[in-house]
Formats: C-alpha cells, sequence, structure tokens
C-alpha cells in the first residue's frame, strides 16, 4: 500500500499510526498539498491528504474513512475503534473533539499565513481559539477521570489515544499551546505517553508553519 501525505500532518500521521500498530507495511509518498498539489489530486479529487493507495490500485482518501478500512483488515479482535456500545460512542465522542480542536488550529494558521494582515478578522480568530480551548478542556477533564496510568476508553490503546496524542502534538507544535496559558495537566500525561512509544515516534516530523 501507498500512503500519500506528509506525517507534518496529524491526519496523516494518525493513519501512519494505525497502519505501524496493526503490522501493515506501506511505503510513504512524501507529498505537499503545496508543491504536489496536481499530483496528489491525481488520487484525492480535492487534492487533500492522506490518500491509501490499495493494493489492487483502489484508493482511500479521507483519515476516517481509511482508518475504517483499517480496522476492517485488522478484524474485531484487533480493532483500535471499539465496535459497539458505549466505548465506541466514547472513543468517536473523544476523536470528535480532537479533531475539532485541530480543524480550529489550523483556522488560526491559515488566516493567519495565508490572509493579508489588514484582512484578518482578530474576532474570527478568538472564537476559533475559545472552540479549540474548550475541546482541549474537554479531552482533558476526560483523561483526568481515567487516571494517568490508563487510557482514554476501555484498557487499551484506541484510536481515541491514537488521534488525541496526533492533534494535540500538532497543535503544540503549530499553535503553541503551551503550559502556563493552557496547562490541560492530565491531556499532556496522555500524550506524553503516546509520544514515547515507538509508533509515534517513527511518524514525528516538527511542524513547520506555511510560508504566506
Amino acid at each position: 500500500m501507498k500512503l500519500i501525505g506528509m506525517f507534518d500532518s496529524p491526519f496523516v500521521r494518525r493513519v501512519a499510526i494505525t497502519m505501524h500498530v496493526h503490522g501493515m507495511p506501506f511505503e510513504h509518498l512524501d507529498w505537499s498539498v503545496g508543491r504536489d498539489f496536481a499530483r496528489i489530486r491525481e488520487y484525492s479529487p480535492l487534492g487533500r491528504v492522506p490518500a491509501l493507495v490499495l493494493d489492487d490500485g483502489e484508493v482511500l482518501v479521507e483519515s476516517a474513512a481509511i482508518l475504517d478500512y483499517l480496522d476492517e483488515q485488522a478484524g474485531p479482535q484487533r480493532a483500535l475503534l471499539p465496535a459497539s456500545g458505549v466505548e465506541r460512542r466514547q472513543a468517536l465522542q473523544l476523536m470528535a473533539l480532537a479533531v475539532g480542536a485541530a480543524e480550529k488550529g489550523r483556522d488560526q494558521i491559515y488566516e493567519s499565513a495565508f490572509r493579508p494582515p489588514e484582512k484578518r478578522h482578530e474576532p474570527w480568530l478568538e472564537r476559533c481559539r475559545a472552540q479549540m480551548q474548550s475541546a482541549l478542556a474537554e479531552l482533558d477533564r476526560a483523561s483526568a477521570l481515567r487516571g494517568a496510568s490508563a487510557w482514554l476508553v476501555g484498557s487499551r490503546m484506541t484510536q481515541a489515544d491514537i488521534t488525541t496524542a496526533c492533534m494535540v502534538t500538532f497543535l503544540t507544535e503549530s499553535v503553541g499551546v503551551a503550559p502556563e496559558a493552557a496547562p490541560y495537566p492530565a491531556l499532556r500525561t496522555l500524550v506524553a505517553r503516546c509520544e514515547a512509544l515507538p509508533a509515534f515516534s517513527a511518524f514525528h516530523v516538527p511542524w513547520f508553519s506555511p510560508s504566506p
């Protein structure tokens, strides 16, 4: 299989980590949505990453759809998203919060990097920051309820942990969710545990600000 996209994207990264955890080898096409936009659109009509090219040539786009396929291939006993019930709902809700926080961080980056200074709208940026911080606070609360040595859902690492760690690391590196501004101690403990694992460190590329 071929995974398209750069690992500084938390969406590409969560797919790569998941494939590593499942023991699924892949070829990495380190393509940028900036310089390689035309090439990416040959596989992903929206020109977005990740895209996963299967061995038979079928292409899957959007990380959520890709993760669903990977879990299906891994089988119900090894799937990283609980199959049903309360744990599945909890995992999906936590993932939605983490993804939403990352998207609001991305909105802030785009506003600053691609919009001329005189056209930047501070009330919009403040709204994005508030939404991002609220989501992170809820993830911190969920982490605290589970305890420092526990995973977010159930007794083992799930996709909720992988997605949360990828999104929080992205936000920390890109928009500077600094400890003194937003402590989130329980959430940071969880993220540090994840980032110390080989599956995470293998696909960590520090985030750099895009050129305007």
